[in-house]
């Protein structure tokens, strides 16, 4: 029991790299975790809880539907991962020498799962979101059903759309207002622009990650003729505009802290700012041939998107902490 606890909280941690005898130890739940690429579902867990934070900020919040919100947008990302892969696999995008089959299992590629298995995975993990959001549906009405139907686009259209620059403007929309708002809009019945504006500023984390891989990625999109919006930019200038994404992350806190639209609280996020050095010297040097000493061996060949994933992870942690803070003074009179 202990070594299957410990598989699965370092498959919520990082993309472990995984061969076929190893696969076939595992339980249902470990390969669940693995296939669907876990660690990253921590940026819809923190957009889904902001969106619950500020319902308990604003008086309106309700455990059943917070739960239940979450758990729907993690369980609708996790498809979206798996049918992206599946997608890519058809496509011939996602070969063994490809860029995504070396950073972690492509379960395809590596020969974990056929394409059946896959779909299988995709459909009932689908089902399950979609189950969740019908019920969602039944108790706040038809804004529900627009924000899934978007949010179902978004899922099947997302392996074309990186590829037609499309990937980072998608990510925006979101992990911002679509699951911040849209969290909200679900836990409390309203709709808030402070909750829509600080979504936003959220966004701008994932979508320096995607910047980041698609960076990574940058030789090998431009010989098969997938267009993100490096490609499109040039190398140089996507990295520096997601150095500056990264600094507009601490901006736009600031300045809804100043609006009144978040808490003060939340201005712990500066205890990212180890993270966000480290990024923004990454991100301000060339990307090195081979990993250096002591880098994680699981996270190679990422580069940039790795260094924007810790530092989006920490940041979007303390984020939800301030707005945490912020209730629990709250609660106590005391308006932050």
């Amino acid at each position: 029991m202990l070594r299957t606890l410990r598989l699965w909280w370092k498959a919520l941690r990082v993309i472990p790299k995984i061969e076929r005898e190893e696969w076939e130890g595992f339980d249902p739940i470990t390969r669940w975790l693995v296939a669907a690429r876990s660690a990253v579902l921590v940026m819809t867990f923190t957009s889904a809880t902001i969106g619950g934070l500020f319902a308990a900020l604003h008086g309106k919040f309700n455990w059943t539907l917070y739960i239940l919100t979450t758990l729907g947008l993690v369980l609708a990302h996790a498809a979206s991962n798996f049918f992206n892969d599946l997608f890519d696999y058809r496509l011939g995008l996602d070969e063994e020498n490809y860029f995504r089959a070396k950073y972690g299992p492509q379960p395809l590629v590596a020969g974990l799962m056929d394409e059946r298995g896959v779909l299988k995975y995709g459909l009932i993990t689908m089902a399950l979101a979609a189950a969740i959001g019908l019920y969602l549906a039944y108790v706040r009405g038809w804004p529900v059903v627009l924000l899934a139907l978007l949010g179902f686009v978004s899922i099947m259209g997302y392996s074309f759309s990186k590829r037609i620059a499309l990937g980072e403007p998608l990510v925006i929309l979101v992990w911002g207002p679509l699951m911040v708002a849209g969290s909200y809009y679900v836990i409390t019945g309203d709709f808030s622009w402070d909750v829509f504006w600080a979504g936003l500023v959220y966004a701008l984390g994932p979508t320096t990650v995607l910047f980041g891989k698609h960076i990574d990625k940058y030789d090998d999109d431009l010989k098969r003729g997938i267009r993100t919006l490096p490609i499109i930019l040039g190398r140089e200038r996507a990295k520096n505009i997601t150095k500056i994404l990264l600094i507009l992350m601490y901006v736009g806190v600031l300045v809804l802290v100043g609006l009144r639209m978040l808490p003060i609280t939340t201005l712990i996020v500066v205890l990212a700012l180890d993270k966000l050095t480290l990024a923004m010297r990454v991100f301000s040097a060339p990307r090195p041939d081979s990993p250096p000493e002591g880098y994680p061996p699981e996270a190679w060949p990422l580069w940039y998107a790795a260094f924007a994933f810790v530092h989006t992870r920490k940041f979007g942690l303390l984020f939800i902490l301030g707005l945490l803070l912020g209730v629990i003074l709250r609660a106590y009179g005391i308006n932050v």
